[in-house]
């Protein structure tokens, strides 16, 4: 059986080429946190997802700054033995991207999201975000769900799938 194109897209992402992934990742710096980018750096992974290229699908490319997830220690108002923390942050950083791409593109709807590759001191992901309103996105059958009333600031309202992971709902 021969294999498509995907497969080979997927194979090549399980060993990426380390020069290019690194050359990229020094241009992903020097930028915005959070760039719409033209197409998805992984077709395959996109698909996978439900991206689609038709109009109404925005792919965002968001860079984190990785570790202090440890919470911070009260500055004042409690005795001293309430005064340590030993708790961390519980979200993935999936979900601090889905949730930062939600709240600079107000008018779109989060899908989904990937990584895409992390070095020393940052990870990078690839938000696939839906514009509701677009006769597009109404019209398709396989994405009509997301425009309901109930599916409205999905990141937000931990509705993702990297959301329901977090939270222990897989």
């Amino acid at each position: 059986m021969t294999n498509g194109m995907y497969h080979h897209i997927a194979q090549a992402w399980k060993k990426p080429n380390t020069e290019i992934l690194r050359k990229r990742m020094v241009e992903w710096r020097k930028g915005e946190a959070l760039t719409k980018v033209e197409k998805p750096l992984r077709l395959d992974r996109a698909r996978a997802l439900g991206y689609k290229a038709k109009k109404g699908f925005v792919v965002i490319r968001a860079r984190l700054k990785r570790g202090g997830h440890k919470r911070q220690r009260p500055v004042k108002a409690r005795r001293s033995k309430r005064m340590h923390t030993n708790k961390n942050l519980k979200m993935s950083y999936k979900w601090i991207a889905e949730q930062r791409a939600q709240k600079k593109f107000p008018n779109l709807e989060v899908l989904n999201s990937y990584q895409i590759g992390k070095d020393g001191v940052n990870y990078f992901f690839e938000v696939i975000l839906v514009d509701v309103e677009r006769p597009e996105i109404k019209n398709d059958n396989t994405i009509n769900w997301i425009t309901k009333p109930g599916n409205s600031k999905r990141a937000m309202r931990g509705l993702t799938s990297a959301a329901k992971k977090s939270r222990g709902n897989r």
